[in-house]
């Protein structure tokens, strides 16, 4: 490759989120993802930027997240367990355990990916091995597994929840695998206190590399609400037109609730790290005019999302009915501007992210670093503009790793050093570029982009969360929450601590998450878990409002598939419906 071609920077921004997975009456988890995502990959990712100090990269961490990351390291330090299933890694009596906290060790601890988080432990393997000979005749049989049956499965659930990072470096959990069985409760206490380690020391080595220098922190509303749903639900009919709505005409006060979320994730982060985050990702990436006008007006400087929204919105902003090639519209920042603010946009490459999300866990990691640089490497030959491109590598940061290989390991390792050795590729952060772009003479050219279609970084449309019988039944399930909220606050019946627990009550329905579970492309089992614990959230909501809670919250919303293999099935979601990225 020619020296003399413009720069390529690369904008890689991994993204961090668990909705609030408490119980907000009993105070405890319902489901433990974020401990065990954290003890594997918070702690992984962290690792590798550690390691590679050359390395420039980005983290999104949701505030709602932070927020839990921070209550389990209360928890193990007071000792005072409120996640069901880490409390009975150190019960002292395995052989006492009740029926249903026997099941909660049997339904929890083989769930994960089996071919790269099971089948490597042979003894892991074993216990699964003995669970499937009894399952089939019935919960009955489970009988005949011991106490000591129960000490091995959930300690071997929990190591291999553990990074690769820190099976690598901790002696403790190196004498753990060795043992392979037979765990005593010593074992057991050694274990947990690993894990508390790991979660007390989580934020504060993030919050080092920002200091560093080396990575830049951003948030999202605070809990993970969809922006332009909330300010109007027929945003949704930007990329999908003809799109059924929710009976409710528009969420109740949703600009209000919107700020809401802006400006307690901003106090979050202030708090957390020293100062107001410069970038937000919106939740999804889901963003309007509107929306992106109200994160400017509130002083957030770039955003971000999916290169459907981009594509989109050239076309609403003309009249052209075919787009350019995407390498001369794609790769370089936008501003969108409404009166006298502005914020900058990044813009995700589905393909080259997509790869990293779904392709690169079936490949050595030596040839899938070489077809991604390779990839950027022909994305600047092709550059004829005379000017540097960006290209944004936008991604969940935490669900892809269980398919890879060593936790991906191997992939990021030798990722970061390739990007950050390679002579003609810079690693930059968003507010780095965001700088190059509005100095006085920019290194950096920033077009305006004169419309916005609303959408995602989801096939860049709202299909995700809206426009289903059974997502458009949970819009109106929270709509009638919410007005029944404003119906209370006006009464002003409640003291100030119970208007606290109730508006706190309703940003957590407010999230994205429980929509995204609803549809019948989704896992039945996971269906199940978080249209459950939506229902529970918006009937805590009127209790703490002091109501009776309607009796059709007692009726599951959306119900799931049993096809495994369903497309699009789980944690996360491909760029493009179409194309030659998708399943």
């Amino acid at each position: 490759m020619s020296a003399t071609l413009p720069k390529l920077y690369i904008n890689l921004y991994w993204h961090m989120h668990q909705p609030d997975y408490r119980d907000t009456i009993s105070g405890e988890y319902v489901l433990p993802w974020t401990y065990l995502h954290a003890i594997k990959d918070y702690t992984d990712m962290a690792y590798h930027l550690e390691n590679t100090p050359e390395a420039r990269v980005s983290f999104n961490f949701v505030p709602v997240l932070l927020d839990q990351l921070e209550d389990y390291a209360e928890q193990l330090d007071s000792g005072n367990i409120r996640d069901p299933l880490l409390a009975l890694l150190v019960r002292e009596d395995m052989k006492s355990l009740t029926h249903d906290e026997r099941c909660l060790i049997l339904e929890s601890c083989f769930k994960g990916h089996h071919e790269k988080m099971l089948a490597p432990f042979e003894h892991y393997q074993c216990l699964y091995n003995m669970y499937t000979k009894l399952e089939p005749r019935g919960k009955s049989m489970f009988n005949y597994l011991s106490g000591q049956y129960m000490a091995d499965l959930i300690v071997w659930y929990h190591l291999a929840w553990t990074g690769e990072s820190i099976r690598r470096n901790n002696t403790d959990i190196q004498a753990l695998m060795n043992k392979g069985s037979q765990f005593t409760l010593e074992d057991r206490q050694t274990l947990f206190s690993v894990i508390a380690d790991i979660m007390r020391n989580l934020i504060p080595r993030y919050r080092a590399l920002e200091t560093s220098g080396q990575i830049e922190l951003s948030t999202t509303p605070h809990y993970h609400p969809i922006l332009p749903l909330l300010l109007d639900f027929r945003s949704a009919r930007d990329a999908m037109p003809y799109a059924p709505l929710p009976q409710y005409p528009q969420y109740p006060g949703g600009r209000q609730r919107a700020q809401v979320h802006i400006e307690k994730a901003q106090a979050s982060h202030k708090h957390r790290f020293g100062k107001l985050p410069k970038g937000m990702w919106p939740a999804e990436g889901a963003v309007s005019y509107e929306a992106l006008s109200l994160l400017a007006e509130h002083g957030v400087q770039w955003a971000a999302t999916g290169e459907g929204v981009l594509a989109n919105s050239l076309y609403k902003s003309s009249d052209i009915r075919e787009l350019a090639p995407r390498n001369e519209y794609l790769y370089k920042p936008y501003q969108v501007s409404k009166g006298d603010h502005a914020i900058v946009c990044f813009f995700r490459d589905d393909l080259l992210s997509d790869k990293i999300g779904f392709e690169y866990a079936n490949q050595h990691a030596d040839n899938a670093v070489a077809d991604f640089v390779g990839s950027l490497e022909h994305i600047q030959a092709q550059n004829t503009s005379g000017q540097p491109l960006v290209v944004s590598i936008i991604l969940d940061g935490e669900n892809a790793w269980e398919y890879y290989p060593y936790n991906g390991y191997y992939f990021l390792s030798q990722l970061y050093a390739a990007l950050s050795q390679h002579e003609n590729i810079v690693m930059a952060t968003p507010s780095e570029l965001v700088e190059k772009c509005l100095q006085e003479e920019p290194e950096i050219p920033l077009e305006k982009l004169t419309a916005v279609a609303a959408g995602s970084w989801v096939y860049g449309s709202f299909s995700t969360w809206i426009g289903s019988p059974d997502k458009n039944r949970g819009w109106d399930l929270l709509c009638k929450a919410k007005k029944a909220y404003d119906t209370v606050m006006q009464q002003g019946i409640l003291s100030k601590a119970e208007i606290m627990a109730a508006s706190r009550q309703l940003a957590i329905c407010e999230g994205s998450d429980w929509f995204w579970w609803f549809g019948d492309y989704n896992s039945a089992l996971s269906v199940s878990s978080f249209d459950c614990l939506f229902r529970l959230n918006l009937a805590n909501l009127y209790n703490l409002l002091k109501l009776e809670a309607p009796k059709n919250l007692e009726l599951a919303i959306s119900s799931g598939t049993t096809d495994s293999m369903a497309a699009n099935a789980g944690t996360m979601r491909r760029g493009q419906a179409t194309g030659p990225s998708s399943i």
